[in-house]
């Protein structure tokens, strides 16, 4: 992985852990010969793989693989798949493959589909609560 994506898959780390997870980057995810995520998390009552994507503009695109991947080993680790998008100046979002768009190689992230997404309150089942 690029030295930027890396450091976006530590920030979320740490954002995971803030939040009441436990969180670890998986070393060569991407080079490796078995499916394996990004971020592997969990608080101990829900587990996630994580595939990080960092994007300065939507749409963002993924191919089927990827997503197979992902579905592979979430299935064998006993997880739910994630997908984790950082767009500038916003705050992480998170989209189970079943919420993304479909296209002809794959998949998509597009505005609409990225105001749906959910933030770390939603993976917690938690809702946040706003004070006025």
């Amino acid at each position: 992985m690029k030295r930027k994506g890396s450091r976006f898959e530590r920030d979320l780390i740490e954002e995971l852990w803030k939040n009441g997870f436990a969180a670890i980057r998986v070393a060569g995810s991407g080079v490796s010969h078995f499916p394996c995520p990004d971020i592997v998390a969990g608080d101990g009552k829900r587990f996630f793989a994580i595939e990080v994507k960092m994007r300065s503009s939507l749409p963002l695109y993924l191919t089927e693989e990827e997503i197979e991947k992902l579905r592979r080993f979430s299935e064998v680790f006993g997880a739910e798949e994630i997908i984790a998008l950082k767009l500038p100046r916003k705050k992480w979002r998170f989209f189970k493959p079943e919420e993304l768009g479909e296209t002809s190689k794959g998949y998509r992230i597009d505005d609409d589909i990225y105001a749906k997404g959910k933030d770390i309150f939603d993976l917690k089942g938690l809702k946040q609560i706003k004070l006025e």
